[in-house]
């Protein structure tokens, strides 16, 4: 008898508010440890919360995203547990009402599939320290320069069936919040990171199975990779009729392996109750108007009308929208070469990506501005140069030597 993998995924994604939860000191990553703990975030006794107004507006924003429940009144909460990165024993965040619930977002798969991803929730809470465990012969370092740093929790429902289909979810959450300003996408600085929730059941079995969680994966391959070992460890042990427990792992990208970690806390372990000091989150109607209006037109939106109003291949129109700059720098090259979005297409995806690439840059620092790329363009429109002579000129232009009507 089969079996079915059943997948939710908490993402985390650290809002680029460049200032904390409610402590209101300013963050950078890479500062020196303990150079930017806050006394808030550090709880020394007298101080009170007070919520960031920035990091409100950006759950506002990407709950709008993805057409959900926008809370008129949240409420914060203390979620009790001791770590010694978690200095006051407990950790703000939200629990029965939680500033965005019931959302969907559509999500393409690699294969051509499209899934409607249910979302639960999205809710405010503040980051914990770092523990660092190499920086000291035989003991253990704490940096509190993170802790109190706002985070998005974005939980999707049960929903997903494989790795690839998490990945691919992870993947359109990774791309939007990035489109929106909400959070850089730094995987490799832990600004947007993820546990993933696993169970298998069998596939006549309407009740869900066991779940392990595998807690803080901060990269698409490696998120993969640990679900994949997941399934495949949870099938084993049933078959062999071992029981699954319920417990948070690690994931060993090393050795390719899940390791239990400690035992996965239910709702009622962490004693949740309203945090006295901050009083409920009210948004009104104004509220979300002023974020809705100042919304960029979507990532999804924006695809659909590069296929339907400029004729560009679904293959092109979903490269050029899975980075907001890139679709951006599109846009302001069609606009100095009205008509040619194809053309402008192929050169963004084909020569200035191997560039950027080449060189490790990102589209921003294009040594070539759009209007210039356009230029060039226009004189193959032309027939003034061929594609071949293009390709030279813009290697010289990428190497600064002028312009292209100048190197021509």
């Amino acid at each position: 008898m089969s079996w079915q993998p059943v997948i939710g995924l908490e993402i985390h994604a650290q809002l680029s508010t460049r200032s904390k939860l409610f402590s209101g000191a300013c963050t950078a990553y890479g500062a020196e440890p303990n150079t930017q703990a806050a006394l808030l975030d550090v709880a020394l006794p007298g101080t009170l919360p007070v919520p960031n107004r920035a990091a409100l507006d950006k759950a506002i924003a990407f709950g709008l995203a993805i057409n959900a429940t926008i809370a008129r009144q949240s409420i914060f909460a203390r979620k009790n547990y001791f770590y010694p990165d978690l200095p006051k024993g407990y950790q703000i965040s939200q629990y029965e009402a939680p500033i965005v619930g019931n959302g969907t977002l559509c999500v393409r798969t690699d294969d051509g599939r499209t899934l409607d991803v249910a979302i639960e929730r999205a809710h405010l809470e503040e980051d914990a320290g770092k523990s660092l465990h190499d920086a000291f012969h035989a003991a253990t370092g704490l940096d509190f320069n993170r802790a109190g740093v706002p985070l998005l929790e974005i939980v999707s429902k049960p929903v997903l069936h494989s790795a690839q289909d998490a990945v691919a979810y992870m993947r359109t959450v990774h791309t939007l919040v990035r489109w929106l300003g909400v959070c850089d996408g730094n995987m490799q600085e832990g600004s947007f990171r993820c546990d993933a929730n696993v169970s298998v059941r069998r596939t006549s079995a309407d009740k869900l199975g066991t779940r392990t969680e595998i807690k803080n994966v901060n990269s698409f391959r490696f998120v993969e990779k640990a679900i994949e070992y997941e399934i495949e460890r949870q099938v084993r042990a049933l078959e062999n009729g071992e029981a699954i427990v319920q417990e948070t792992r690690l994931y060993d990208a090393a050795a390719h392996r899940t390791l239990p970690m400690r035992g996965k806390e239910d709702a009622d372990d962490y004693r949740y109750f309203p945090d006295p000091d901050l009083p409920p989150l009210v948004v009104s109607d104004a509220d979300i108007a002023a974020v809705r209006a100042a919304l960029p037109e979507l990532p999804d939106a924006r695809r659909r009308r590069y296929i339907e109003a400029l004729d560009l291949p679904e293959s092109d129109a979903a490269q050029l929208c899975a980075d907001k700059a890139t679709a951006d720098y599109f846009e302001a090259a069609l606009a100095a070469l009205p008509g040619e979005a194809k053309l402008c297409a192929n050169w963004i995806l084909g020569e200035l990506a191997a560039a950027l690439n080449v060189g490790n840059l990102t589209i921003e620092a294009s040594r070539v501005d759009a209007p210039a790329l356009a230029r060039l363009l226009a004189r193959v429109r032309e027939g003034a140069i061929s594609g071949k002579t293009a390709k030279d000129v813009f290697a010289a232009m990428w190497a600064g030597e002028g312009d292209a009507d100048a190197i021509i």
